[in-house]
Formats: structure tokens, C-alpha cells, sequence
């Protein structure tokens, strides 16, 4: 009988009338594909089986998520996704239909039959627990959006910061010539997004998922505002409300654990929105934006930070991703940043900057999933191999995304003019990004390195 590697990749290649981009080692030794390839490693039969009820993205995710599936100890991380997404945009792939069709045709009962023999069919191996389940109630409604939030938000404040850093700021960075380290970065962002809204002394911001309240208390140590920040995340709030009393600016900052659609006490000088948008929902959107809206006083603004996908391609619905939905960001939307202004503008604002950072996340989050392999034992111990081997998945992924330009992030500047139609900015980009803390980042330190690590069940992946 042929190896088992050798009959896999001759079925599946046989079906897709392609060569596969990765080679296949099976769990009985045997390796095939094409040489020099990022390698697979089916650990058991059961990775096979996760592919076989769900080919794809899904499959793929669940077999990694498990343990069913590894990389080879000379494949990188990056390398096998930068493969994978390319391969999985040729026309022959996006066009396949893994439905009746494709399984009752001559290669489709081929593909079959080897896995009968290999003994790979049987029933549909259980999800790992790390998938959320399928969730209630009518989409985004404030219950349904409170569990989507906490599914991902609620990990524990512990794992965040050893993935994000000291900064706490989980939103793209902003890599200017003078950022030395991620730190940096972040500062340099949070900066950028107050020299944008104009801040200064006496006015009042809102801060719409505010996360664990970075923002708000920048704006407030640097430029003098008084701060409301809002999240529903118990866990975020719990944090943020702490890191404001250590810092002293209890007087100058309120922490709410509060939906942006309960915010009772506009209005504001600026609102900021930082990775937030995503979680509304296309369906919601202007509902949303007309809240905004509505809580800034005239001539206030709004910088709105959101992550957007690229235009449906014509005759193609927008199809999430099915791992980011089920383990990372349940019920999240992505929208073209078109339509993102349109909306702005239906809701009354007047957009007057839109600013990419497409290549700052890629990055940023290079910079994340080295954070997590430089402390992957202590990432297990706080949330298990499972939940961090879909962070390391799911961040790693996200920066091949931006490379590649499948998706990208964008900083919105609109206002609410007044009636006279002023906007209160000043005539050109340059003066309003002057702002009251023109002044040099300083206390900049090496970028994290990449410790030696004995338990990520594969080769690290590299910045």
C-alpha cells in the first residue's frame, strides 16, 4: 500500500486540479508535495477527519486548535499562511464547491476512497472548547453583543498585557522614524489620535470602548481634558478603573461599564472610536454613527480607527471568516472604508481626513505574536495550550491580511460642523497636527525578543 502522505496529496490534488502549496507529513512518517515547501504535520487520523467535515479555513483552524495539527520543525508560521492564503485566491479554489457535486465526481469519490483506506472517515471529530458556540438572540443586541464581547475580551487582563505589553493598547500602532520599540509605537498613536480630535485643557472626551483605558488617561495627563471612557467588558473596565486611580486622574476620568447605545450625557468636545467600529455590525452601523453623532457638541469631532476589507469582488456576498467568527470576534463585520464614510456622512458628519495604516499593523502585530512566543509557558498556564495556540493563529494570520492587502486600517476624521457650517479646523493637515505636545518621543528601548521556547509544538515564527 502507498504511504499515507503520498495517496492524500495525490486525491486532494487530483480534486483541486492543483498542486497543493504545503507538503503533508502523516502520522505514519510519510511526507509528500512539493519540495522544500512549509510542511504540515497530521499528527492522527483525526486531522484528517476535521478536514474531511469541514475542508478549509475551519478545518484547518480546529485541526491547529486541537493539537491534531503542527507545523513541521522547519516551517514557519508566516510562511505557511502567506502560502496558504495565496493559494486558497486562485480562481480554481474560490471557485470550488465542496458540496454533493464536487464529492459524487470521479475525483471527489477518489478523494473518498483514499480516505476510507487510510481510515480517516468517521464521525465529525467535537470542536475544540475554545469555539464559541453558536450564539442567541437577535444579532447585535446588547445581550448578544455583551456575550460576543466577553467571549473575546474576557480572557484575563494578565494575558493581555503579556501579549500587548506595558502600553495595554490593542489597536494598530503607529511606527513613525523616531519609534524604537512597540511602546513607542503605541504612544506615538495615541498621541496622533489626540493632535487629530484638537484636544486641550477643558474639554471633554468620550472614549467608545475604551478598552483599558489608554487613551483617555494620555489625553488626560497630556492634554488637560476630562475623560469618559465606556466598554462592555467587565474585565476591561475592572482594569482601566484601576490604572486611573494608580495614576491619580480619578477626578478627570470616569470609567463606565456601559453600551455606546446607553450613553445618556452628551455632549462632547471629541469622541474617539478605536477598534470598536468592527463589533457593530453593518446592520447597525448608522444607528451607530447617528449616536456619535448626536453625543458631540457642534463643531466637535470624531476620530473613528476601524479596520476595513476589501470590495466585494462583483457577483461575490461578503463571507466572514469563519475561524475569526467562531474563536476570536464573534459576530464581528468588516466593512470597505467607502462604505464607512458614506455611512459617517448619512449620519450628518462632514469627513474631512481618511488616513491608512495598513502596513502599521502588519507590524504591530508581528511585534504581538512575538510577544507571545517569547512567554508562551506562562500564555498556557493563563489561558491553555488551546486558547493561545488561536491567538497565535488568528494575530499571525492578521498580519499576513495587511501585508497582502486583504484588509486594512483606517483613521477617520469627520466633524459635526456647526449650523453655519464651520468645522473649527484649522486650513491645512500640518497645523492641526501641531498640537499643545509638539515634542520629541523619548525613553525609547530595544524591541521584545524572541526567548528560546520548548512548548509551542512547533518552530516560532519571526517579526
Amino acid at each position: 500500500m502507498a504511504e499515507v502522505a503520498t495517496q492524500l496529496v495525490g486525491a486532494v490534488e487530483g480534486l483541486l486540479g492543483l498542486r497543493i502549496p504545503v507538503r503533508i507529513r502523516a502520522w505514519d512518517g510519510s511526507t509528500a508535495g512539493p519540495p522544500g515547501a512549509p510542511t504540515l504535520v497530521l499528527r492522527n487520523r483525526r486531522a484528517a477527519r476535521r478536514l474531511l467535515w469541514q475542508p478549509g479555513e475551519l478545518g484547518l483552524a480546529r485541526a491547529y486548535v486541537s493539537g491534531d495539527l503542527e507545523l513541521g520543525p522547519d516551517t514557519d508560521l508566516y510562511e505557511v499562511l502567506s502560502a496558504v492564503a495565496a493559494f486558497a485566491e486562485q480562481p480554481e479554489v474560490r471557485q470550488l464547491d465542496l458540496g454533493l457535486g464536487d464529492a459524487l465526481g470521479a475525483h471527489g469519490r477518489g478523494l473518498l476512497a483514499t480516505l476510507l483506506r487510510i481510515g480517516a472517515v468517521g464521525p465529525q471529530p467535537a470542536p475544540p472548547p475554545e469555539e464559541a458556540g453558536r450564539p442567541s438572540g437577535r444579532l447585535h443586541s446588547r445581550r448578544r453583543d455583551r456575550a460576543a464581547i466577553s467571549h473575546h475580551y474576557d480572557v484575563g487582563n494578565d494575558f493581555y498585557r503579556l501579549v500587548l505589553g506595558p502600553t495595554l493598547v490593542y489597536s494598530c500602532a503607529y511606527w513613525t522614524p523616531d519609534a524604537k520599540s512597540l511602546e513607542d509605537a503605541q504612544e506615538a498613536k495615541l498621541d496622533l489620535i489626540c493632535r487629530k480630535l484638537g484636544l486641550r485643557p477643558g474639554q471633554r472626551l468620550l472614549d467608545v470602548g475604551c478598552g483599558w483605558g489608554s487613551l483617555v488617561l494620555h489625553a488626560a495627563r497630556h492634554y488637560g481634558v476630562t475623560a469618559v471612557g465606556v466598554s462592555i467588558s467587565a474585565e476591561q473596565v475592572a482594569l482601566a478603573r484601576r490604572r486611573v486611580t494608580e495614576a491619580g486622574l480619578g477626578d478627570r476620568i470616569e470609567i463606565r461599564l456601559q453600551d455606546y447605545r446607553e450613553i445618556p450625557d452628551g455632549p462632547f468636545d471629541a469622541v474617539s472610536s478605536v477598534g470598536m467600529a468592527e463589533h457593530v455590525g453593518s446592520a447597525q452601523y448608522l444607528v451607530y454613527a447617528r449616536g456619535l453623532y448626536e453625543l458631540l457638541a457642534p463643531g466637535g469631532r470624531l476620530l473613528n480607527h476601524q479596520i476595513a476589507r476589501r470590495p466585494d469582488l462583483p457577483g461575490e456576498a461578503y463571507r466572514p471568516s469563519p475561524f475569526i467568527d467562531r474563536y476570536v470576534f464573534p459576530d464581528g463585520e468588516l466593512a470597505p472604508v467607502g462604505s464607512t464614510v458614506g455611512l459617517l456622512e448619512d449620519a450628518g458628519f462632514e469627513v474631512r481626513d481618511v488616513e491608512a495604516l495598513r502596513e502599521h499593523y502588519g507590524l504591530t502585530l508581528r511585534e504581538w505574536v512575538a510577544n507571545l512566543e517569547a512567554h508562551w509557558p506562562q500564555a498556557v498556564r493563563l489561558v491553555g495550550r488551546g486558547r493561545a495556540r488561536v491567538w497565535r493563529l488568528y494575530m499571525a494570520a492578521s498580519a499576513v491580511a495587511f501585508e497582502q492587502n486583504r484588509i486594512g486600517i483606517n483613521q477617520v476624521l469627520a466633524v459635526r460642523a456647526t449650523t453655519a457650517g464651520h468645522s473649527g479646523l484649522p486650513a491645512t493637515r500640518g497645523q492641526w497636527l501641531t498640537g499643545p505636545r509638539d515634542r520629541e518621543l523619548h525613553g525609547s528601548q530595544p524591541g521584545p525578543q524572541v526567548a528560546a521556547d520548548t512548548d509551542l509544538g512547533d518552530r516560532r515564527s519571526v517579526r
